[in-house]
């Protein structure tokens, strides 16, 4: 346990060195396998600890000083906004397919307090919450399982999903991109990284002590 948790605390304060790494051994690969993470970061609501925002701003900043030219910021961006909006149309069918009994605490898997916050947020942002939710860590899992849930009418769901989706990753790669390799933000990585995740749970701190 302790040896993942070291795990997971040097992927977020090295994130850019490992990317690099990627970049360097899997070449244009680098595509798929950020697909993969982001397209489970929002598609499966067990999932919702794995780097989202400082990925995608991480991926940008790569993007920006690659001198191979293999990761570009437009195809970064088509492929990535593919994988959010993927993502979350399958973690819709997937609430859709469970149902109401996700709430009823019988599945291990399913954090039921996340997925009460999330439907709290959905009472007070309505709809807005598939294109909000994206900016906020574990209410972004949570938001489009919740709405197959509730049944919200397809249509409807998917065309916030795809504002919500184009919204949030072209934000943050397009930032990584024009601002990921300044000398301070470069040097300082690590504390960057951590600062977009404490600046994106701020909502979710606020309502919990609210709550």
């Amino acid at each position: 346990m302790m040896d993942l948790l070291h795990w997971f605390v040097d992927v977020v304060l090295h994130l850019d060195k490992h990317l690099v790494e990627l970049l360097r051994d899997y070449h244009f690969w680098v595509y798929p396998i950020l697909f993969a993470i982001v397209f489970a970061e929002t598609g499966f609501v067990v999932t919702p600890f794995l780097p989202g925002d400082s990925l995608l701003f991480a991926a940008g900043a790569l993007a920006a000083v690659d001198t191979s030219n293999t990761l570009t910021a437009p195809l970064l961006s088509l492929v990535l906004v593919a994988a959010a909006v993927a993502g979350n149309t399958t973690n819709y069918h997937i609430g859709r397919w469970i149902g109401p009994p996700a709430f009823s605490g019988r599945h291990r898997w399913l954090k039921v307090d996340y997925l009460k916050r999330t439907e709290s947020f959905f009472g007070k942002h309505g709809s807005m919450t598939i294109v909000l939710s994206r900016f906020v860590p574990i209410i972004r899992t949570c938001a489009p399982f919740v709405a197959g849930v509730a049944r919200m009418p397809y249509a409807r769901y998917q065309a916030y999903n795809i504002v919500g989706g184009l919204a949030w990753v072209l934000a943050f790669v397009w930032a990584g991109f024009f601002f990921g390799h300044i000398a301070f933000i470069k040097d300082n990585f690590g504390l960057v990284t951590i600062g977009i995740v404490v600046v994106s749970l701020i909502p979710v701190a606020w309502v919990a002590l609210r709550k």
